[in-house]
C-alpha cells in the first residue's frame, strides 16, 4: 500500500510539472500564501415560498469549495490559499470592511453588495493594486457607464439572462409575450432587459401590466385560496401571447403566477423558466462532479451564487498555478490577457470581455426540480463568439474603462 500511494503521489507531480512547466518548484521551504477576500451582504430575505428562501451560506460556501480546490492543487505547487469573509447586515458601510482586508495584505476581494456599494468599494480601492470580483450583483451599469477597470464581473448581468432566456423561447416560437413588471426600481430594469432581448431576437412584448407591491407579509397574508383568485383575476385582461414573462428581483408576485393565470400559459423570468448562472439540477459537462463534492461538504444544493463564489475564487486559483506566483499585478495581467480562461462545467472555456470585464459565460434555463436548456441556443452566431450573443456586445457598450 505504500508503495502505490508513493506512486501515486509522483504521478500527480508528473501531471504538476507537466500542466505549469519547468518553473513549478515542488516542496520548496517557503510555500506560496495567497489571501482572497470577500464582503458580502447577509439578510433576511423576504420570500414568497419558504423553498425559496437562500442560506446564510449562499455564496460563502462555494468559495469554501473553491478555496479547497484551490489547495488540493496547490499542494503539488507548494501554494496555499486562505478566504478571509466578512459579513455585512442591511445598511452597514462596506468601506470600514475594505481596508480591514487591504490592511491585511488582500488583494482579491469577492463582494456580493447592491450596485451602489460596489461603486463605492471599488473606488475606494482604485489605485491600491486590488481587484474587486463582482459575484452577486446583476446590473447593467455597473458594466457600462459605471464601469471601472478593476470590477471584474462573476456575476452575469440582466441582460445577459435575459438574452439567454430570449433565445430559447424564439426557437420554440413563443415569440408573443405578456410582460408583468413589479413597482420596484430592480424589477423595471430588469423588464428593460427583457424588452431588449424580445427586440433583439424577433419576440414581441404584446402587452404589459405593473404589479404593485403594496407591502404585508407575503406568506402569512395570503391564503391559496385569495392567491389564486387575485392572479387569475389580474391576468384575466391579458392580450393573447404565448408566454408570460415576469420582471419581480424583490420576489413579491412571480412565485404565484405558474398555473393560476386566466389563460393557460407557460411563465418565465422570475418564476417558472428562469434564467441563471447554475441549477441544482445541472450534470452535463462534468458538473455532477462539483455538485456531489459539494453537497458532501454542505448539506444542500448548489445555488448560483455559489457557482460565482467558486469560480471567483478559481479564477484566482488557476491564475497563481499557471503563472507560479503570488505577485496580484502578475496575476491579474494574465487574468486580463487573452491567453487566459477557466473551466465551470458550462461546456466551454469561460473569458472575460476586455470591453467592460464581464465574464463570458453560457446561462442556464430551469424550473423548480430540472434543467431544461443551456444558452446561447443553436443557431444564434456571432463573428467572434457565440458568448458574446448574450448581454452587451462590443459595438453596443458604453463602457469607457477607467
Amino acid at each position: 500500500m505504500p508503495g502505490r500511494v508513493c506512486r501515486f503521489a509522483w504521478k500527480l507531480c508528473l501531471i504538476a510539472l507537466i500542466m505549469f512547466g519547468p518553473s513549478v518548484t515542488l516542496g520548496s521551504a517557503d510555500p506560496l500564501s495567497i489571501k482572497i477576500g470577500s464582503i458580502r451582504l447577509v439578510e433576511n430575505e423576504l420570500t414568497l415560498s419558504i423553498v425559496e428562501k437562500a442560506p446564510e451560506n449562499d455564496g460563502f460556501a462555494g468559495a469554501e469549495l473553491g478555496i479547497a480546490d484551490n489547495n488540493t492543487t496547490g499542494k503539488f505547487l507548494n501554494q496555499t490559499f486562505e478566504f478571509v469573509d466578512i459579513p455585512l447586515k442591511s445598511g452597514d458601510n462596506p468601506l470600514p470592511a475594505l481596508q480591514t482586508l487591504t490592511e491585511a495584505g488582500i488583494k482579491f476581494i469577492l463582494v456580493d453588495l447592491p450596485p451602489e456599494q460596489v461603486l463605492a468599494v471599488s473606488d475606494a480601492a482604485q489605485g491600491s493594486g486590488t481587484t474587486i470580483f463582482n459575484v452577486g450583483s446583476s446590473d447593467d451599469s455597473l458594466r457600462e457607464e459605471n464601469c471601472r477597470s478593476n470590477v471584474l464581473h462573476i456575476a452575469p448581468s440582466r441582460t445577459m439572462l435575459a438574452d439567454g432566456l430570449a433565445q430559447y423561447l424564439v426557437l420554440k416560437r413563443w415569440t408573443r409575450w405578456y410582460l408583468v413588471f413589479g413597482s420596484h426600481p430592480e424589477d423595471r430594469l430588469w423588464a428593460d432587459a427583457l424588452r431588449r432581448a424580445a427586440d433583439r431576437f424577433g419576440a414581441k412584448v404584446v402587452g404589459e401590466k405593473m404589479f404593485e407591491d403594496t407591502g404585508g407579509a407575503r406568506r402569512t397574508d395570503t391564503g391559496q385560496v385569495q392567491v389564486q383568485n387575485q392572479i387569475s383575476t389580474f391576468t384575466q385582461d391579458a392580450q393573447d401571447y404565448d408566454v408570460m414573462i415576469a420582471a419581480d428581483e424583490n420576489n413579491v408576485f412571480a412565485t404565484y403566477l405558474p398555473y393560476r393565470t386566466w389563460e393557460a400559459r407557460p411563465v418565465a423570468g422570475s418564476a417558472g423558466l428562469v434564467p441563471s448562472s447554475w441549477h441544482a439540477a445541472h450534470e452535463q459537462w462534468a458538473a455532477m462532479q462539483i455538485q456531489n463534492r459539494f453537497a458532501a461538504k454542505f448539506p444542500r444544493r448548489m445555488r448560483p451564487k455559489d457557482i460565482q463564489f467558486w469560480t471567483a475564487v478559481r479564477i484566482v486559483g488557476e491564475a497563481a498555478s499557471r503563472k507560479n506566483s503570488g505577485d496580484p499585478h502578475v496575476l491579474i495581467d494574465y487574468i486580463q490577457s487573452p491567453d487566459f480562461s477557466i473551466a465551470a462545467f458550462k461546456g466551454q472555456k469561460l473569458t472575460f470581455r476586455d470591453w467592460n470585464w464581464q465574464l463570458r459565460q453560457p446561462i442556464l434555463l430551469g424550473d423548480g426540480v430540472a434543467a431544461i436548456a443551456v444558452s446561447p441556443q443553436e443557431g444564434f452566431l456571432h463573428e467572434t463568439s457565440t458568448l458574446d450573443t448574450l448581454g452587451i456586445d462590443r459595438p453596443e457598450t458604453a463602457c469607457a474603462l477607467k
